[in-house]
């Protein structure tokens, strides 16, 4: 049984939407309803974006921003996804350092490759594709103090890491 077509001589403010007529329809419903009603459902193309090239420095700076925009709008909920025993403001700490390090790139097609390689960061770990650790390494010299590089090689043969 179809349902009359809705337009504005049928549909009164404040009145629901009338209901299917068949006990299929409804199971239907009902089913759509509560899959759409989960507490966590991983959309990989939630995020997804096509890949562009800037067209000049003005859009690219624009690009730059909105990426370093969602990273901190993003970053309480990295927290709590991760379960990170760090404050949020020590994540937007970390994002902004990520950020100032690509600083003094003066080359257009190298800050498209880096606003590529930080959205698919943002996408991986917003969809959870990553694991603690790999959030965790952005901070692994906060945590250890020996984690820091050695200054030459000789010093980090020595060390035995080569």
């Amino acid at each position: 049984m179809r349902l009359p077509p809705r337009n504005r001589a049928n549909v009164r403010l404040g009145e629901p939407p009338p209901k299917p007529a068949s006990s299929r329809q409804v199971k239907l419903q009902d089913t759509f309803e509560l899959t759409n009603t989960a507490n966590m459902v991983i959309n990989p193309t939630y995020l997804a974006q096509r890949t562009r090239s800037s067209v000049n420095w003005n859009d690219a700076k624009r690009r730059v921003i909105h990426s370093y925009r969602d990273w901190l709008r993003s970053a309480p909920e990295v927290q709590t996804m991760y379960s990170l025993n760090l404050p949020v403001s020590t994540l937007r700490t970390k994002i902004r350092q990520e950020f100032e390090r690509h600083r003094y790139v003066n080359q257009l097609r190298t800050v498209d490759v880096l606003l590529f390689s930080s959205h698919q960061e943002f996408q991986e770990t917003l969809n959870f594709w990553k694991q603690t650790s790999h959030v965790l390494k952005y901070f692994r010299a906060e945590e250890e103090p020996k984690a820091k590089l050695p200054s030459n090689f000789i010093n980090g043969f020595l060390e035995g890491r080569n």
